[in-house]
């Protein structure tokens, strides 16, 4: 649908609707499943027939009395946080099995439910994930380099400018992608975050089933968990930090709960590590690099503003913490790679070695295995040293290894005379 057919005002087209309208013409169910506030309501009402929202008490005490009802109305019938009564998935699966037409469901989906559904939905609902608005969506800047085609191997010449400066790179890793809470007063942006943070310790969770006997430790331990941003940190360091040396840490099935809660809510989004299937690469970590859904989280949890990342304005400006703005940069340019990715039938993962001599940030893998490879980096230009992991992995994977690209902070998108792409991160699209 394009955005002259929005049924909407202002409806901001999103990557996720071109998968959509590719896939509802031939699948009877579809999930759009992913964090509240990422606009998933909006997406399908975009397509809907019949809207059903089981997050007004008076419509769910209805269907509640019929579950039936559910399968009533026009399709698209859209049934919005279908979460809130989980017999809602059992009745869409059968209405699929008596009528496998087309078109017919699309469901939203903000958590996934204690009490799961009789069925799995294998092969009758099928789940598409949604994430907040990457910088393309966003209108920061118009790609010039499709992820798409670099999943093709063919190498293409890359191109365009971008005038995104690394304030700006700031400025939006901390505005967050939650297209609900991008007010142009940042204290308003500020607020709404940690509105969104508290509601998640003490609405979302207790919504969900599950009791958060210490709220307080359940926070330091998401601020824990932000601190580590963008790397390998093992789960039992999370939790030492989360208790600043006291010796009252939380039991590990306590974190364990807590991370099993927020992966179900959407909040966490680790990225797990690539594991080749057909080379000779030996002694990866397996560990997952840990990431919230958005990197505005993560600042917000740790209470960072831009005065806190940067120093001074215009061509002066400095790094005041340039290692954790570096991580924060990393997880804002993972999810826009995942994004893409989904919307090209890749996944994402990342690579680094037991000892950590060899890392790559991110992994776009298609189906045969074969890779385009990404560093990420908070500069605006490319060293040699740079991008001496990437020729490492050309070196180890040949013909397998369909691009490498430096996502950076810069201004242009070229290729070096080795045939590594350099790629400013707003200038990437899907």
């Amino acid at each position: 649908m394009s955005p002259s057919e929005s049924r909407l005002p202002h409806y901001r087209t999103r990557v996720v609707d071109a998968e959509l309208d590719a896939l509802l013409p031939f699948l009877p169910a579809l999930s759009l499943e992913g964090p509240k506030g990422v606009g998933k309501t909006a997406t399908v009402t975009e397509r809907a027939g019949t809207v059903v929202r089981l997050d007004d008490p008076a419509v769910l005490e209805v269907i509640v009395a019929r579950p039936a009802r559910l399968a009533d109305g026009v399709a698209p019938i859209v049934i919005d946080e279908w979460q809130r009564f989980p017999v809602s998935w059992d009745v869409v699966r059968r209405a699929v099995d008596e009528d496998p037409s087309p078109g017919r469901f699309l469901l939203t989906g903000s958590a996934t439910p204690i009490d799961k559904p009789t069925h799995s939905g294998a092969g009758r609902i099928v789940p598409i994930r949604m994430r907040p608005l990457t910088l393309a969506e966003r209108g920061v800047a118009t790609p010039t380099v499709s992820l798409a085609t670099l999943l093709t191997g063919a190498r293409p010449t890359l191109g365009g400018t971008s005038d995104v400066t690394l304030e700006k790179y700031t400025s939006e890793i901390l505005a967050g992608g939650f297209p609900g809470m991008r007010f142009d007063d940042p204290r308003s942006r500020r607020v709404a975050l940690d509105g969104y943070i508290e509601r998640i310790v003490d609405s979302d969770l207790p919504e969900l089933g599950v009791t958060v006997r210490r709220p307080a430790t359940l926070r330091r331990w998401m601020r824990a968990y932000a601190a580590a941003t963008a790397t390998t940190t093992s789960y039992d360091k999370i939790r030492n930090a989360a208790t600043g040396g006291e010796d009252d840490k939380p039991a590990k099935t306590t974190t364990i709960g807590y991370r099993e809660a927020l992966s179900r809510l959407w909040i966490l989004d680790d990225l797990d590590a690539w594991a080749p299937t057909r080379n000779h690469l030996r002694r990866l970590v397996g560990a997952p690099k840990h990431h919230l859904v958005d990197p505005a989280l993560a600042a917000r949890l740790l209470g960072l503003d831009a005065t806190a990342l940067l120093a001074g304005q215009g061509p002066g400006i400095l790094l005041r913490d340039g290692a954790f703005l570096g991580a924060l940069f990393e997880s804002l340019a993972t999810q826009a790679v995942r994004v893409f990715a989904q919307a090209a039938e890749a996944s994402v993962a990342h690579l680094r070695t037991m000892g950590g001599e060899r890392e790559v940030d991110l992994l776009s893998v298609r189906g045969d295995q074969r890779v385009v490879a990404f560093e990420v980096k908070l500069t605006e230009t490319v060293s040699d040293g740079d991008i001496r992991h990437l020729r490492w992995l050309a070196g180890m994977l040949g013909e397998d290894l369909l691009d490498a690209v430096v996502l950076t902070t810069g201004r242009q998108a070229y290729r070096r005379t080795d045939g590594v792409g350099v790629v400013p991160l707003a200038l990437l699209g899907p």
